[in-house]
């Protein structure tokens, strides 16, 4: 399988940000690139996580054993809070929709979706408490009211703080891929 995002055979205006058209339906794909936000968070994570490798290799080498055994053990969950902060976000496949947080994980069947849609609202700024005026995507289920569905997709996310184009190419892919499943 070609990793096409890796390659330089293409321009750039050629890579498109939409995971459609797709081969496979039912493979699980995020419907747009993480943002540099994140990419650059979990960059300087897995930096700090080098670090602790690091010092877990000289403490083999000067200390106990247990203890080298105690800081590879949290670097190697460093590692793993990285790579989960790059898997955040929201994935689709002809199944449903996947909304992928930092310890939860939720998939809604596209039976149970009755919309998705981009609204004007108070959204939490890079996910803290702090809230800004921004657009989120919200689903609406049909086995739960609507005030109590997070937003799957804001303004002011790490993928798309300071991107409003992508957002907006994101929100429409996640809304179609929603539109042409709910008839299936």
């Amino acid at each position: 399988m070609p990793l096409s995002f890796l390659t330089a055979d293409r321009t750039f205006e050629a890579a498109s940000e939409s995971a459609l058209p797709h081969d496979d339906r039912e493979r699980w794909r995020r419907p747009y690139r993480p943002g540099p936000w994140r990419v650059g968070a979990a960059a300087l994570v897995l930096l700090l996580a080098s670090f602790v490798l690091f010092s877990a290799v000289l403490i083999a080498l000067t200390g106990s054993a247990s203890s080298a055994v105690a800081v590879l053990v949290s670097g190697l969950v460093v590692i793993a809070g990285a790579l989960r902060l790059l898997r955040m976000g929201v994935w689709v496949s002809g199944r449903g929709l996947r909304h992928v947080g930092f310890l939860v994980t939720r998939t809604v069947p596209w039976a149970r979706v009755v919309s998705v849609r981009t609204v004007q609202q108070p959204v939490r700024w890079l996910g803290l408490p702090r809230t800004v005026q921004g657009q989120a995507l919200v689903l609406v289920r049909e086995d739960r009211p609507a005030a109590d569905t997070p937003a799957l997709l804001t303004t002011h996310t790490l993928d798309f703080l300071g991107r409003p184009a992508a957002f907006d190419r994101a929100a429409d892919t996640v809304e179609a891929w929603a539109a042409e499943n709910r008839h299936h």
